[in-house]
């Protein structure tokens, strides 16, 4: 017989709220309608590939550690740096253990170890996926910044001040250095 996939049906609706949970930290630098959960872990995860691929890691086991980084904010919403300092009882690790259950074990025990191997902070991988949320925070920052959102700067700096890998800390020189447009400009042919 087949394993009972009810379960894993119902996470699925569960993470898509993740498209409709705000990252609120965004808030406090006067950003209106801040980039939700969703946008952010999947930005997290191309940069964790690629940071992953550069480091001499496992890029696929750093992008699939990223996309799970956040996803128990589906229960406990996200909770911003100041926040944290407050609400200082939501293990990952205990969310996702009950995010899965009822779920195959094999799919179950896979979730919870990448949520375990992320929050452990140790492997080449889960060190790259944590400086790509870094990244990406940062990387939104500059964005929200050329918005006209000065006081993003704040997150800029702190994240910036945050990454652990040489490749993350060349990126983040390479971001700060470019126009949030300069990609459009160089793909249609405009110079200077």
């Amino acid at each position: 017989m087949a394993d009972d996939l009810s379960a894993v049906a119902r996470f699925l609706f569960e993470a898509g709220t993740l498209k409709h949970t705000r990252r609120t930290g965004w808030w406090m630098a006067g950003v209106d309608n801040p980039e939700s959960v969703a946008e952010h872990s999947w930005r997290t995860s191309l940069i964790a590939s690629v940071i992953a691929k550069l480091e001499g890691a496992d890029p696929a086991r750093a992008a699939f550690l990223a996309v799970w980084h956040d996803t128990q904010e589906t229960r406990t919403g996200d909770v911003n740096h100041l926040g944290k300092k407050y609400a200082t009882g939501a293990d990952p690790q205990a969310v996702t253990a009950d995010q899965t259950t009822g779920m195959p074990e094999a799919l179950a025990a896979t979730i919870q170890e990448l949520v375990a191997e992320y929050e452990g902070k140790e492997s080449p991988e889960a060190v790259c996926a944590r400086d790509a949320d870094k990244l990406e925070c940062m990387l939104q920052g500059i964005e929200y910044r050329a918005q006209g959102y000065a006081a993003a700067q704040r997150w800029i700096d702190n994240s910036r001040a945050r990454l652990t890998t040489e490749t993350g800390k060349r990126l983040a020189e390479e971001l700060l250095s470019e126009d949030p447009i300069g990609w459009l400009r160089a793909a249609v042919g405009e110079t200077g």
